[in-house]
C-alpha cells in the first residue's frame, strides 16, 4: 500500500501514474510513500522505496512453485523420493 500526498487536488489515476512513474524509473523497488509538490508547471516528486521481496521459483516434478505449502499427500510423497543430484 502506497501512501500518496499531493499540495493540490488530483485525481487517484493522476496520483497512480507518478508513482508507476518511480517504480519503472526503479526497477526491484516499490513505494512505500509519495509526496507530489507541483508548483506551476513543475513537479517536485519526494518518493520512499522499499525493496521487492524475493520469491524463489523452482520446478518441482513439473510444476513451477515457490513451496510445497499446496502440494497434496502423494506429491508430497513424489518430492522424497526424488533422487537428489549433489557437485562434489
Amino acid at each position: 500500500m502506497t501512501d500518496i500526498h499531493s499540495n493540490i487536488e488530483m485525481s487517484s489515476k493522476e496520483m497512480l501514474a507518478y508513482r508507476k512513474k518511480i517504480e519503472d524509473d526503479n526497477p526491484g523497488y516499490t513505494v512505500t510513500y509519495l509526496d507530489i509538490n507541483v508548483q506551476g508547471e513543475d513537479v517536485e516528486l519526494t518518493a520512499t522505496l522499499s525493496a521487492v521481496a524475493f520469491q524463489r521459483i523452482r520446478r518441482i516434478t513439473g510444476y513451477l512453485v515457490g513451496d510445497l505449502g499446496r502440494f497434496n499427500n502423494a506429491k508430497r510423497k513424489e518430492v522424497d523420493d526424488r533422487v537428489k543430484h549433489t557437485s562434489v
